[in-house]
Parts: structure tokens; C-alpha cells; sequence
């Protein structure tokens, strides 16, 4: 039964529930970019480059075949390199990337900034970093004086 508390513990902790909330959110953000790119992005981009399908670019595999389309050599059963889907892919990444990058630095300008580190406490006679309740230095072994 520690087993069964032990792993209720872990997943009732607030981090594992925002983790799972963020893959959430993540996958649906990113079926929103795969539309972006799909139906947005890449039609434009087509029409630029004479009305093709950008998804559609492959090189066959298949020296005795040849076909027009992708879908026709998937039916077919041709190997190929389909490099239109992967720049789409490749496209959807950077979109995602740059908006992720957006929304952390956006975070971190929320935060406060942090408090900038005390002065260490140095040695008057080697001028190291000595600790604030220490009575000699460590690297020379002088007696310090009091903290005042």
C-alpha cells in the first residue's frame, strides 16, 4: 500500500499538475499552428511558386515507377522523401519556438529581478573570500578581526 501513497503524492503535487496542464494546452496550441502553417502559411507560399501544393514536394524512391503526386505513390506503395511535409514540420517548429520564446520572455519580465549577492567578507591580509563568522582564514590562516 506505500507504493499506491507514494505515487499519489508525487502526482498530486502542484508541478506534476502544471506539467500535465502544459501538455495539454501544447497540444492543442500545436494543432493550432499546424492549421496556421496548413491552411494559412503554406497556400500563399504555393501560389508563389506556381499554384503547387508545397506539401505535395517529394522525391521517389523508385526508379521503374513514376508518379505525379505523393498521395499517388503512398497508393502505390513507392518509397519516398517527402521533403514538402517536412519543411511544413519544420516551419510549425520555428512558429512554435518563437512563440514559446514570446511567452517566457514576457514571464521573466514579470519577474522581479533578483537581489544582487552581499559583498563577501575578505581576508585584510590576502584579500580572499572569507566566511562572515570566521576567526582565521582559511588560505592563510591569519587572525581577522571582528565583524563590526
Amino acid at each position: 500500500m506505500g507504493f499506491f501513497k507514494e505515487f499519489k503524492e508525487f502526482a498530486m503535487r502542484g508541478s506534476v499538475i502544471d506539467m500535465a496542464v502544459g501538455v495539454v494546452i501544447g497540444g492543442a496550441f500545436g494543432k493550432i499552428v499546424t492549421s496556421l502553417v496548413n491552411d494559412i502559411i503554406m497556400p500563399p507560399i504555393g501560389v508563389l511558386l506556381g499554384g503547387i501544393d508545397f506539401s505535395d514536394f517529394f522525391i521517389p524512391l523508385s526508379l521503374t515507377q513514376h508518379v505525379e503526386t505523393l498521395a499517388d505513390a503512398k497508393a502505390a506503395g513507392i518509397p519516398v522523401i517527402a521533403y514538402g511535409s517536412f519543411i511544413n514540420v519544420l516551419i510549425e517548429f520555428l512558429i512554435i519556438a518563437f512563440a514559446i520564446f514570446l511567452v517566457i520572455k514576457q514571464i521573466n519580465r514579470m519577474r522581479p529581478a533578483p537581489a544582487p549577492a552581499p559583498e563577501p567578507r575578505l581576508c585584510p591580509y590576502c584579500k580572499q573570500p572569507v566566511a562572515d563568522d570566521a576567526t582565521r582564514c582559511p588560505h592563510c590562516t591569519s587572525e581577522l578581526p571582528p565583524l563590526q
